[in-house]
């Protein structure tokens, strides 16, 4: 299928299920009836939320901080500015496409080409989805293993980026490339990634500080729709925000997210319908928190170039 054609599939199944996902919500449910309890919730809970959403955001910007610290030092306002605009562009559009975003904005602000913020990038994409992994097999594990398979498997799982790195790394400082201008794009996108350990070890910490304190709070939002245990609230999050690796998605994710939530909490015992009601309550939460940040990063100033 054509590139055009294939995009054009997905922007319609996309938009299919963002209109099903109304249409259900309306027929089992109700809107009316689904956004009631927002009227119930305490002004300061939600404020407080709201704060820890946006730490998290922080938290997501220092890392990209840290990683181009030579390109953006004493520019942290642009850098997030940066990565507010990343992030709400990466949960609106359709298929991910939002990520092309991110080199985008380092060339425009940091005059960073493309050859270097892409493979940093893919490298934190790669971080964020063993984190999230990590996080679910702790949760899970003990419901479908026990503990004393959990515990050495989720040690296993952690130590293994810190082995790629020892593995790689010193391979790639010494890697044998090609003469001519396809070396020097294959140097530079190896030099992008993280070849010094303190460099490694920062990059991940952003990330488990980051992901840790937004699973959290998605856990505690979800469990103010529907009644059920922090273990079955972890695990629902963490479906939700597996769904991103899904070739298709709903418009902002309508519809794939909450099927991936639903789906997580239907074993812990919770009905089909209050699940959906939890689960879309959630997402709506998120995307209300991603609306706001990108409408505040264009109060953050822009680095003169």
């Amino acid at each position: 299928m054509h590139p055009r054609h294939k995009t054009l599939l997905k922007s319609v199944i996309g938009l299919a299920l963002l209109i099903g996902l109304i249409v259900l919500v309306e027929r089992v449910i109700g809107w009316a009836a689904l956004l009631a309890p927002w009227r119930t919730l305490p002004p300061g809970l939600l404020a407080a939320a709201i704060i820890l959403v946006f730490l998290t955001y922080g938290l997501r910007a220092l890392r990209v901080h840290d990683y181009f610290r030579d390109d953006t030092r004493g520019h942290f306002a642009t850098v997030l500015r940066l990565s507010l605009q990343h992030n709400l562009l990466n949960n609106l559009l359709p298929a991910r496409s939002g990520e092309l975003s991110f080199p985008v904005l380092m060339s425009r602000h940091f005059a960073v080409p493309a050859v270097r913020s892409v493979p940093a990038l893919m490298w934190f994409r790669l971080l964020d989805l063993h984190t999230l992994l990590a996080c679910a097999l702790l949760v899970a594990g003990d419901a479908l293993l026990g503990p004393a398979w959990t515990w050495p498997l989720t040690l296993a799982w952690m130590l293994l980026p810190w082995l790629g790195f020892r593995l790689f790394a010193p391979r790639l400082a010494r890697w044998r490339l090609p003469a001519g201008k396809l070396g020097a794009l294959l140097h530079k996108a190896a030099q992008a990634l993280p070849l010094d350990a303190p460099l490694f070890w920062r990059s991940w910490l952003w990330t488990l500080s980051s992901w840790l304190i937004k699973l959290a709070v998605f856990a505690w939002i979800l469990g103010l729709f529907a009644t059920m245990d922090a273990g079955a609230a972890w695990v629902g999050v963490i479906a939700g925000d597996l769904t991103s690796v899904l070739p298709v998605h709903g418009v902002a994710g309508a519809g794939t997210y909450e099927a991936g939530v639903v789906a997580a909490l239907l074993p812990f015992g919770i009905d089909a319908k209050t699940a959906l009601q939890a689960a879309v309550n959630l997402h709506l939460f998120i995307l209300g928190g991603t609306l706001l940040a990108g409408l505040l990063s264009l109060a953050l100033p822009v680095r003169a170039r």
